[in-house]
């Protein structure tokens, strides 16, 4: 790997290349949505000049619960822009940032906040390098923190590991899909039948989240790994929970801690965004504007035959649309507390769950410095003196001005 030494401790290449699985388990696990056992094929429950970037510190409860996600094996909602034609529409200044370039019609990742807080240019390097943008894998799962396209042994142990927490809960039922339309219906119907899950048993995973965040005016998704109801009758706000795995059996100091405070942040900031704005304000028209949908659209026989067994009352986009939002009428915002587990590999043992805080201030600063980047309002920037040992392997350090021979990696 271009730019790599032995004076970078080898536990901490595992830790940035473990902080990305997620969003490699995220494009493998595609849309699915959950849907009993019986059914197959658905997802169900079983039982330049150098800048530096600062760091600073009714009808949504169905009548069946234990209904849940689906699965295709076409892309995932994160890739959706490429099921939409490309309208001829006159050019203006905003076709040019990169928000429109590469996420136009599918928004923002949770997982491209992290990964542009990681290091900005790299995330600009990864966007546009022709060895990336025509790899066959797609660009938001092509690349880890390390900047290369590796699927070393350790990722590849990641994304297995989470996806037999999934199956723990949920067991995947394959359907077919037609159109966007039809991808937004996947998440939708997931979406209901996690939350169902969430409130019947108490604990569901891999749930799929679409929020509008009204303070940048865009639109966020991710998928959250797991949601836990607390013990205490008289607490209703769930507990969101992710997993990262360790290929060695060490737990990372508190700096590598970071990436997995800024998405478990970033997760609750979409979940309550949903919860405040289901009963006056829903966007739904944003919605379908921004990811370019036709509410009237019929969805696909297998849908409607999905939204059926999961004892949704649906036929067309709208009208999941609509359920979507009363299921967010049900829901209590996110636990303050949030909880981010480090499991050893080799025998999936706890090393540690470490549990904060959720920042709002914070949070909200650092997606709008996010932001910032991606709608082309500055330039991106480089690491911070303290952090220029991620330079040591970013497969684009050749490439990058901010590298001299100078640089101690």
């Amino acid at each position: 790997m271009a730019g790599s030494s032995s004076k970078i401790p080898i536990e901490i290449i595992s830790d940035d290349e473990m902080a990305f699985i997620d969003a490699a388990f995220t494009s493998a696990a595609c849309s699915s949505v959950t849907t009993a056992a019986a059914v197959p094929a658905l997802h169900s429950p079983a039982s330049a000049p150098r800048v530096c970037r600062n760091s600073t510190s009714t009808q949504s409860v169905t009548a069946d619960s234990k209904k849940g996600p689906f699965t295709c094996s076409e892309p995932d909602i994160e890739d959706i822009g490429s099921f939409v034609s490309t309208s001829r529409k006159k050019k203006s200044r905003e076709d040019d940032t990169l928000l429109h370039q590469f996420r136009s019609k599918r928004g923002l990742f949770v997982t491209d906040i992290t990964k542009t807080e990681w290091c900005e240019k790299q995330m600009e390097f990864s966007l546009f390098f022709e060895e990336w943008k025509n790899h066959e894998a797609k660009p938001n799962s092509a690349f880890v923190y390390g900047g290369g396209s590796r699927k070393s042994k350790a990722m590849r142990a990641g994304k297995d590991r989470h996806t037999q927490l999934e199956q723990e809960v949920l067991e995947q039922v394959e359907v077919n899909v037609k159109s966007c339309e039809d991808f937004m219906a996947l998440k939708l119907v997931n979406f209901i039948n996690g939350v169902n899950q969430l409130l019947s048993e108490g604990l569901t995973r891999e749930l799929p989240i679409i929020s509008f965040d009204f303070a940048q005016g865009i639109w966020i998704v991710g998928k959250i790994d797991e949601i836990r109801m607390p013990n205490a009758e008289s607490d209703h706000n769930p507990v969101l929970v992710e997993t990262k795995t360790r290929y060695r059996d060490t737990v990372p100091p508190e700096s590598k801690k970071r990436n997995g405070r800024i998405q478990l942040m970033c997760y609750k900031y979409l979940w309550d965004s949903l919860v405040a704005h289901a009963d006056h304000d829903f966007p739904s028209k944003q919605l379908f504007d921004y990811f370019e949908l036709n509410p009237r659209r019929f969805l696909s026989k297998d849908l409607q035959r999905a939204c059926v067994d999961s004892g949704i009352k649906a036929s067309r986009l709208s009208d999941l649309v609509a359920c979507y939002q009363n299921t967010c009428k049900m829901l209590s915002p996110a636990n303050d507390r949030l909880v981010l587990i480090y499991e050893s590999q080799k025998d999936q043992s706890v090393l540690e769950e470490v549990e904060f805080m959720y920042d709002d201030g914070w949070i909200k600063n650092e997606i709008r410095i996010c932001v910032e980047f991606w709608t082309g309002q500055r330039e991106a920037s480089y690491v911070n003196e303290e952090d220029e040992w991620k330079c040591g392997f970013c497969d684009f350090v050749s490439k990058c001005p901010a590298c001299t021979d100078d640089f101690d990696f």
